[in-house]
């Protein structure tokens, strides 16, 4: 009976990190830019005479969606979106450059350009630092201009550039921290392909009813895990019984 025991709890595990992965993404279902996560499954055969027959699941890699969010536009200066395919680098608050689709920026007290998580966006030589301004704006290259404050409202100055990058899909993963960043561990390269829409943000791709409808049958799932480790308790207990009796 243990046999079956741990094949059930072996599928109960996996079902338990489906279930988080599909709740992150519904906490995630309003964040600008934001891609799912995506997880599966696959069975495992044990090895061995007489264990072929025994298939235990084991979870892969949990990999990104990368299908595009909706843009919206808001008219707000400080909000950007990714038009097409690419990333906005950010400075995440572990250190080391990440990548981002969340494009609700904004200029903290002290004068640093961060997005709506509070990461710092990152320039051409480093996190981007915006002096006093009365107006801004960001052009589809990514190029920050402002009407310093005090100056004539004709008078422009280019502080920085967004630094945006489009690495290939396949050489990306996504970190605890919830930034996407190479696989090898390399910081991405500046793209000048990439173009912005100011005035506009992205929201995130999860499909909420999918989900939900996907937490229900999780659930169930894991109440059939579940349900087989009790009947094996209850074969068990039977099998004690017979022994007894004879």
């Amino acid at each position: 009976m243990d046999h079956l025991v741990y094949i059930a709890a072996s599928g109960a595990n996996d079902v338990l990190l489906a279930q988080a992965v599909n709740a992150n993404n519904l906490a995630n279902a309003s964040t600008a830019g934001f891609r799912a996560d995506l997880i599966s499954a696959s069975s495992a055969y044990m090895d061995g005479p007489g264990l072929e027959s025994r298939s235990y699941a084991t979870s892969n890699d949990i990999g990104i969606d990368f299908d595009p969010g909706v843009i919206n536009a808001t008219g707000r200066d400080l909000d950007v979106a990714i038009n097409g395919k690419g990333w906005i680098s950010v400075i995440g608050a572990g250190g080391g450059e990440g990548l981002s689709r969340r494009g609700d920026l904004r200029v903290t007290s002290l004068g640093r350009l961060v997005d709506g998580a509070g990461n710092a966006v990152v320039g051409n030589s480093g996190p981007i630092a915006i002096p006093p301004f009365s107006e801004i704006s960001i052009g589809k290259d990514g190029t920050i201009s402002i009407v310093p404050l005090g100056e004539n409202p004709t008078t422009l100055a280019v502080v920085d550039r967004i630094k945006l990058s489009n690495p290939p899909q396949g050489e990306l993963v996504k970190g605890d921290d919830g930034l996407v960043r190479m696989r090898n561990g390399q910081e991405p390269v500046a793209d000048a392909g990439v173009s912005l829409i100011a005035g506009s943000l992205e929201s995130s791709n999860v499909d909420t009813v999918g989900a939900m409808v996907y937490m229900i049958e999780i659930a169930r799932q894991f109440e059939q895990h579940t349900r087989m480790i009790s009947v094996a308790d209850e074969l068990d207990t039977a099998s004690s019984q017979l022994m007894k009796l004879s």
